[in-house]
């Protein structure tokens, strides 16, 4: 990896100022290539604040158009690129942000079926899907490519992420939790209305996609503790957070 230019330097000059982050620490975020699924409510902040952080490459997947209903709260997309694909509407917002960052565009909806082709060449991956079918292919999928997962999730004026890192143990030796320790099984279709049927308040997605973002640059640089078996909630209307603590599941013995 190339050091630092001049201009990386100036622009990334308040993370150096940071002992925790420092030099090191922004030459880390320069190498690192994270996968971001999904460019929508949850996608467009961490898109943001990891181009701004000075991420190296970024991957961006994602099969859908941009709309004027996803306007309110996709805000690395604008008025301007209604009707573009929303990976190449957020490739050009990025480019704009920070010419320092490469994009790679993935035109189609993370699945088990393509995982291994998103997945390849990246070293974190971000979800910030909408629908149950991808958030367990991504968490099985970077489980089975030893890789960290940060996933959020929205809903109404609630949120909440995690950090999953299950191919790992924690200090005492115990193997780090999986999503499905989470959640078992994705719940029965329809019993939980989308942002579409429901409606959704627009900063929530700012809240809880900047969270993302921050569990990612972490995670990169090494500093904190990221939420590894811990679930963040955060209650937007009475401006609430609570940990929800989780652990592995150990495997059920069949009896003999």
């Amino acid at each position: 990896m190339d050091p630092l230019s001049s201009d990386e330097i100036g622009r990334y000059h308040r993370h150096i100022l940071l002992p925790e982050v420092g030099g090191a620490g922004q030459q880390r975020l320069k190498a690192a290539r994270v996968l971001v699924i999904g460019a929508g409510g949850l996608g467009a902040p961490v898109l943001q604040y990891l181009a701004a952080a000075g991420i190296g490459t970024l991957g961006i997947a994602d099969d859908d158009r941009v709309s004027l209903s996803n306007l309110q709260r996709q805000v690395i997309h604008d008025t301007g690129t209604i009707g573009e694909m929303k990976t190449q509407s957020a490739a050009d917002a990025i480019a704009r942000l920070n010419p320092h960052v490469r994009t790679i565009r993935f035109e189609e909806r993370f699945s088990a079926d393509s995982a291994a082709r998103h997945l390849a060449g990246f070293d974190l991956v971000i979800d910030g899907s909408d629908n149950f079918d991808t958030r367990y292919a991504a968490a099985d999928a970077t489980e089975a490519a030893r890789l960290p997962l940060v996933t959020g999730a929205v809903g109404r004026f609630d949120g909440s992420v995690t950090t999953l890192k299950p191919y790992e143990s924690d200090a005492d030796g115990n193997p780090n939790p999986r999503y499905r320790d989470l959640f078992p099984a994705p719940p029965p279709e329809g019993l939980i209305p989308s942002c579409a049927e429901a409606g959704i308040i627009g900063a929530l997605t700012g809240v809880i996609g900047t969270l993302m973002a921050m569990e990612a640059i972490k995670l990169i640089t090494g500093i904190g503790e990221p939420l590894i078996g811990r679930l963040l909630l955060y209650d937007g209307l009475s401006a609430r957070f609570e940990t929800v603590r989780y652990r592995r599941k150990r495997a059920r013995v069949a009896a003999e």
